[in-house]
This record gives C-alpha cells, sequence and structure tokens, in this order.
C-alpha cells in the first residue's frame, strides 16, 4: 500500500473509565458494559455515543482489542480508543489488531500498558473508501473463522449429548455400570525427566503443558524445544514413549484434557505437567475414557479433588484414584464408531479453518504490517 503513514495518535483518542464491577451491582438499564472478558450486564448510562475501540490495558489478556458498539461503555480494566473522522471505526480496530500491543506491557505482579507507550505506532490511512473495503474483506474472513469454531464446538457438543445418551451423566451413574479406580483399567504414570542440558534447538519435540494444548486446539505441530533423536530412541528403547491409542492427560491448569496418541506421532513431553495413561485393560477403551474426562459430572469428581489447593494440579497418585463407570465393551465400541464419523467431519472443518485463518493473517499482514 502506498498510503500516507500516520501515528496512532492521529486517527483517535484515548479515554479512560472509572467504572469498577462492584458499581455495577445495583444497575439495570437498555446499554450494555464490556470487561476484558466480554459482556457484563446492561446499565441505565453509557459512555460512548458511537463505535469504538477498547484495549484491554490491565491484567490477564493484556493489549487485546475489542470493538464495541455505540451506546455503550467498559469498566476500567479497559481503555477507550475513540476514532477521529479521518478513520473508519472497523479499520481502526483492524489496524490496532495489528499492532500487538501486549508487546508494551511493564509491571510484573499486575502487568498493563499505556497509550503514551504506543501512541507513535503507524499505520497506512487511505481514504475512506479504501478503509470501508479493507474492514469489509477482513471482516467477512473473521465471520467465517467465528463460524467454523462455531462448528467444532456444535460437534463436540454433538459427542457429549451422544455421550448421555448411550452411557448417562456420570456423576449419578443412573444406568448403573460397575464403578472400577482408574488404576485397576490402566497404567497412570508420566514422562522420564529431561533436564535442561539435555534440551537442544533441533531433534524430536518436546511438549510442554502449552505444546500439547495448542495441539489439541488447532492442531498445530509447532514447538520450540526439542531433544536429539537419539535420546528420544533411547526411551523408545525403554518403554518410555507413548504409543498409538495412549493419553496424555494435562495435570496441571486447566486439569484433564486428553489427547489420545496417533500413529504418525513423533515426540516426548514435560513430566509433571502431563499425565500419561497406558496398557488399557480389555474391558475400556482410551476413546471412552478420553471423551469421559469433557463430562461435566465427571469435571466435578476432578474439582472435588483440588479443595484447599491454591494451584490447580492433578497428580498421578490422584488419577489413580479417580472412579470410572465402565459400560460394556461391545457399547463403547459402538460409540468409538459414532465418534470416529464425527471426527471425519471435523478434520474437513478445521482444515478451512486453518486456511482461513492463513489468509486473514496474510491480509492484515498486507494491509498494516508492511508499511514499505
Amino acid at each position: 500500500m502506498n498510503d500516507i503513514k500516520v501515528k496512532l495518535e492521529d486517527v483517535c483518542e484515548r479515554g479512560s473509565s472509572n467504572l469498577a464491577q462492584k458499581d455495577l451491582e445495583n444497575l439495570t438499564g437498555d446499554y450494555p458494559v464490556y470487561g476484558a472478558g466480554g459482556y457484563v450486564k446492561d446499565i441505565d448510562f453509557y459512555h460512548q455515543e458511537n463505535e469504538y475501540i477498547a484495549v484491554v490495558k490491565d491484567g490477564a489478556g493484556i493489549g487485546r482489542t475489542v470493538f464495541l458498539p455505540g451506546k455503550s461503555s467498559v469498566i476500567g480494566t479497559l481503555q477507550y480508543l475513540v476514532p477521529k473522522d479521518n478513520i473508519v471505526p472497523k479499520y481502526l480496530y483492524y489496524a490496532v489488531t495489528s499492532m500487538k500491543l501486549e508487546k508494551y506491557y511493564t509491571g510484573t505482579t499486575i502487568p498493563h500498558i499505556y497509550f503514551k507507550d504506543y501512541k507513535k505506532e503507524v499505520l497506512p490511512l487511505p481514504n475512506k473508501n479504501i478503509q470501508l473495503e479493507i474492514a469489509s474483506i477482513l471482516e467477512k474472513a473473521e465471520k467465517i473463522i467465528s463460524y467454523r469454531k462455531q462448528q467444532l464446538e456444535e460437534f463436540d457438543d454433538l459427542i457429549k449429548s451422544r455421550f448421555v445418551e448411550m452411557f448417562g451423566e456420570p456423576e449419578h451413574n443412573i444406568k448403573g455400570w460397575k464403578i472400577v479406580k482408574m488404576e485397576k483399567l490402566c497404567r497412570v504414570s508420566s514422562s522420564k525427566r529431561i533436564y535442561q542440558n539435555e534440551q537442544s534447538m533441533t531433534g524430536i519435540p518436546f511438549l510442554r503443558i502449552s505444546d500439547l494444548v495448542s495441539r489439541m486446539d488447532t492442531g498445530s505441530k509447532e514447538c520450540d524445544l526439542y531433544i536429539p533423536k537419539d535420546r528420544f530412541e533411547e526411551l523408545k528403547e525403554l518403554g518410555l514413549v507413548p504409543k498409538a491409542g495412549d493419553i496424555l492427560v494435562t495435570a496441571r491448569g486447566t486439569l484433564g484434557r486428553c489427547y489420545i496418541i496417533a500413529e504418525d506421532d513423533e515426540f516426548y513431553f514435560q513430566d509433571g505437567m502431563i499425565t500419561w495413561l497406558s496398557e488399557f485393560q480389555d474391558e475400556i477403551t482410551p476413546l471412552y475414557i478420553s471423551n469421559l474426562f469433557a463430562m461435566p459430572g465427571f469435571r466435578k469428581q476432578i474439582d472435588g479433588l483440588q479443595a484447599g489447593s491454591t494451584v490447580a494440579y492433578l497428580s498421578i497418585s490422584m488419577t489413580k484414584k479417580l472412579d470410572i463407570m465402565v459400560p460394556t465393551i461391545d457399547l463403547q465400541n459402538q460409540f468409538a464408531s459414532f465418534v470416529q464419523v464425527i471426527d471425519k467431519l471435523k478434520v474437513e472443518v478445521q482444515k478451512s479453518l486453518s486456511e482461513t485463518q492463513i489468509l486473514f493473517d496474510t491480509l492484515m499482514q498486507d494491509y498494516f504490517e508492511k508499511l514499505n
């Protein structure tokens, strides 16, 4: 783009909010208030007449940009960026999003960012017709991304509904399946500890819990830690590498998320943060176990183990003692056939989602990040 380049402060005014969550408790009305997590509630007044951009300036999600409607307000953890007359609000939103404002954070206990630090960020400013056209293109791509994510969520909900239909809700076990401790159904362990001096810049991927979660959520196999291939082969010879069909379970932070090892997987993982389920008995299938972990009633059992704990942690000893309802293997296999059909559909949707995300990222770079 060969348009004029301007600074952020040339196209918007900074505004602040003095609203706190506690101030809203007794208020009702028709005008929405938003926080870092999204919509909070409706109240009887508003701070902004027209569409605007808000930036999370304190705490979790710092630097995240949101586009908000007129006749609304934000609480004090967000900062207003009010568009001037020379810029289309939605175009400003995409421009600010491309700036990745989180890089400006300061502070350690409670991170925060200041407009004075990022107001000199540069953006291209074409005429308003072109701004509208660019914003429209990016908005269409974002809507497709949102729709694909919604489809994936609906597929997951369909699997959960089928699970309850076939097996019942695990919290109450109304179908009367026998209950067995996890340690009686499979081996519960973790990886062998890999010390920092054993890690390398190339070789076999070494997954931390964030890498595993990313692999589950997006299918991404990106990783920036590795172990040497000969070390991996040594561990494999000793039977210390997960095999296809084994389950890895997140054991810190968001607990109980399950990843079933695929035939073509080749990686190692961080001990302590991830639990390894293997050597399943004939009466249980990994697919059933992984979906059981996703059920709200089963998660209550996990949450119950956290009483008095300041850090969410599902230890190996805790996992061994989990109560597992065990339906007939024939019913588990029927469920697996159903999930297999849904998973094929999910693969196609995930492929479309990934392609659209790449397109969106490329467009954002072309429009805003190549300021030549």
